[in-house]
Parts: structure tokens; sequence; C-alpha cells
């Protein structure tokens, strides 16, 4: 328990301290921002900032903190330093700063960002990159909320008929103002999001489950490496890609650059907190990894928190907790598709305000979407998460090529220049191993994965040191 107590009180230290290092070295000002200088009434609303936490908090906290957290946790109380560190260093950086440049340039998506400061040919990848991203997690955030509601409902509303519920909720969501429908619903999910995270806490402190103190020990049942596997399962809990692609949605949203930190870095923290959480919740109420590990390939992921939830807070909790499980994915998914219909007008030039042109967007990107929901979800789920990190890395690497070329700290890039490096690691190692990638020997994996790594940042460190040569 002491483990579980001592990373929320560190997750908490690090918003209030490194938060502020990262708004410092980026440097927020007075500067107009897109909901100000353009307002359109669709995508660039102003939004007061209470509001913009919880839908942010809503975008980001999809099935990631909480399924991934429980395949992690399958590694062991190991997972526990990933999620806090992983996020103060690494996701909440990745975070604010793909949040913060797209408000200085007019809300653009990470796909633009790439090509501003990385070149055309890498907002082109990133282009086809993020679309392809977004669809697979709209899918991700389709089918696992359809399996959970189908355990509660009565058998002929299966999970065929939730996903098209879900797919008709989600096109209302990505055509609609954002303010509409997302600015209304969502503060009200995020309350239940918030109650189903300390109800689950609760259930664990005063349930009187035992939670192993940290180790390092890889303590996988199947023997599944700690790197890169954990570092790949566990996604949205401690640093995501799919994040940089809907920070642009509220930098659109936000009414001063200083309201960042505790939007974009405390949406972050405040994922963390609830995948540290489940983390928690799946040691304890199995006791063994082992068990967990044949919980989740029994049951699935949303059986396995339908069983948590339901014994170990009792009918009524159980439900709360199990609503707050299914609003997370679903108030991802439709802003994922919304992501993408943006990216989609970035490329197409369509115009916005005007309906008719979401629509010729948005009906076929879910239709698409429909199509993939009839693929195995585990196997979505592994492509997402590669996915998912590979982007992060691109967001990395672009966040620490604006800071070499416009930011004030001279060395302050390093802070999203190691995160990169990082992940830029546990990305190509991962692909390299997975049998889902190549299926090479860790033998092989592993120094591929350094030497990729250590060569992204030696460019770096050259753009770096040219930087500073010219400034003095």
């Amino acid at each position: 328990m002491v483990s579980l107590l001592l990373a929320l009180v560190v997750l908490l230290v690090g918003f209030a301290v490194y938060g502020r290092v990262v708004e410092r070295v980026f440097g927020p000002d007075d500067r107009q921002t897109p909901a100000i200088a353009i307002n359109d009434g669709v995508d660039c609303v102003p939004m007061k900032p209470w509001k913009a936490f919880l839908v942010q908090l809503l975008n980001i906290a999809g099935t990631g903190p909480i399924f991934g957290a429980l395949m992690g946790a399958c590694f062991g109380p190991v997972v526990f330093l990933w999620i806090v560190f992983g996020s103060i260093l690494g996701g909440a950086v990745h975070d604010y700063m793909s949040g913060m440049i797209s408000c200085r340039h007019r809300g653009d998506s990470i796909a633009e960002l790439s090509g501003i400061y990385l070149g055309g040919a890498a907002k082109w990848v990133m282009r086809v990159f993020s679309i392809v991203l977004l669809t697979l997690t709209g899918t991700v955030f389709v089918n696992s909320p359809a399996a959970l509601i189908a355990r509660l409902t009565p058998a002929f509303l299966n999970e065929k008929f939730w996903i098209v519920v879900i797919l008709l909720y989600y096109v209302l969501a990505t055509l609609l103002p954002i303010d509409k429908l997302i600015g209304k619903l969502y503060p009200i999910f995020g309350v239940i999001l918030i109650v189903m995270a300390v109800s689950v806490l609760g259930g664990i402190v005063f349930g009187g489950y035992r939670i192993p103190e940290i180790t390092l020990a890889n303590l996988h049942p199947t023997g599944l490496p700690v790197w890169p596997f954990m570092f790949v399962t566990v996604a949205c809990g401690a640093i995501s890609g799919f994040h940089a692609t809907q920070s642009p949605m509220i930098a659109k949203c936000i009414t001063s650059e200083k309201q960042g930190r505790a939007i974009f870095y405390g949406a972050m923290i405040a994922e963390s907190v609830i995948a540290l959480i489940w983390a928690a919740a799946g040691v304890a109420f199995y006791g063994a990894t082992d068990v967990l590990n044949s919980a989740i390939s029994t049951l699935g992921q949303s059986g396995t928190v339908y069983e948590i939830s339901n014994t170990m807070l009792g009918v009524v909790g159980g439900a709360l907790a199990v609503v707050g499980v299914v609003v997370c994915p679903i108030t991802s998914g439709d802003t994922a598709f919304r992501s993408a219909r943006l990216i989609l007008a970035e490329i197409t030039h369509l115009d916005q305000q005007k309906i008719r042109n979401r629509l010729i967007i948005t009906l076929p990107l879910l239709a698409v979407g429909a199509v993939l929901t009839q693929l195995d979800f585990n196997v979505l789920w592994r492509y997402f998460s590669w996915s998912n990190q590979t982007l992060a890395m691109i967001s990395l690497w672009v966040a620490t090529a604006y800071l070499v070329k416009e930011g004030g700290a001279r060395f302050g890039s390093l802070m999203t220049a190691l995160p990169a490096a990082f992940m830029s690691a546990v990305s190509m190692t991962y692909i390299l191993m997975a049998g889902e990638g190549f299926g090479l020997s860790a033998s092989i994996a592993y120094p591929v994965g350094i030497v990729f790594a250590a060569a992204l940042f030696a460019v770096y460190a050259v753009q770096l040191r040219r930087r500073l040569s010219r400034i003095g």
C-alpha cells in the first residue's frame, strides 16, 4: 500500500514542480489564442479552463489507462515506476508541448507541425500515420465499451447493437460544433470518471487488499520482457502519441496560453493517477500476476474490469465504476474521429464551417471504423499500441525541433530530446521483436534500437550546437 500512496504523491509533486519547469522553458505569454483570434463557432470556440481540462482529460483517457494498466500490471509492481516517471518526464511534457505549439500555430494538427519543424516529407508521413492511428483508436474505443455495455443489458441488446449505437453517437460528436455536444456532456462524464477512480481507490484501501511493494523484478507469467513490451503495453497511462492528436483540439479552445500547464500537463497527470489505481487494483484483486494474466485471457479486458469493479465495490459501486469505464473509451473515440476529420480537412482544404463538407469527410471515415470493428480486438490493440508510441516519439522530436529553433532556454530542449530518444529506442526495439512486427531476437533488436535512438539524438545535438553557435 505504501508503494501506491508514494506513487500518487510523486505524481502530484511532479505536476507542481516539474510542470512549472516545463512551462518556464516554453514561455507562455499574452498573445491571442485561436479561440479568440479565429473563433469559427465550430472547432475554435472559447471554453472555460475547468471545462477545457475535463474535455482534455476525457479526450485522452480512453481504455488505455485502464486496459493498458491492467495488462501492464502483469509485469508486476515495476509498472508503477513507468506510470509515474513516464508521465512526469515524458507523457505530460509531450501533451503540454503538443498543445502549446499547436496553440501558437492556429490550432494546427501534429501532422502540420511536423511539416513546419521536420520538413515536408515528415508532414505527409504524419498525416497518414495520424489518420491510421486515429481510425484504429476510434475503432478500439467502439469495441471495448460495446462489449462491456452488452454484459449489463438484456441478451438481445448484444455487442453489435451497441457498436451501432456508439457509431451513431460518434457521427454527431464528429459533426457538431465542439461546444454543442462534447462541451455539454463532458463535464458530467468528467465527474463520473473522477468518482469512479476514487471509488476503486477506496475499494483497494478499505477492502483489505494487499499491494506488493515496488520491485524491479519482471513478474510476467509468460516471461515477456519488460523492455520494450511493458513500455508499449502501458501506453496511455504513461505516454501516448494519441494525445498529440487530441491536444490541438483543446488548443483551439483555451483563452490564454497560461492555462496550458493546468490543462495539458495536468490532464496527463490525472490520467496517470487513473492508470496507477487500475494497475494497483489488478495486482491487489488477483493477488498474483499469473492469476491476473489468466483473467485477462479468459474474461477479456472488459470482463476483467467488470469482475474487479463488481466484486470490490458491490453492485452499486461496481455499476458506477463500470459506467466510468464505459465513458472513458467513448469520450476518446468520438474525439479520435473528430481529430481525423480535422486532419483530413487540412489536407483537402474543405471549409469545416459548412456542415456539407464535414459530412463529406465524416461519413466515409466512420464507415471505415465500422468495418474495422469486425477485427479481433487484441490484434487491433497491439497495432494501436505500437502506432501510439511511435507517434509519441515523432511528436517529441517535433517539440524538440521547435525548442531548438524558437525556444528561449539554451538547453531546455533536452527535456523533450531525452524522452524522444527513449521512445525512439522503445518503438524500434518493439517492432523488431514483436510477433506482429519482425519477430527478431533480443540480441538483434536491442542494439539496433539503441543505435537508432543514439543516431537521432546525435542529429539533435548537431542541430542544437549549430543553433547555439548562431545566437552566440
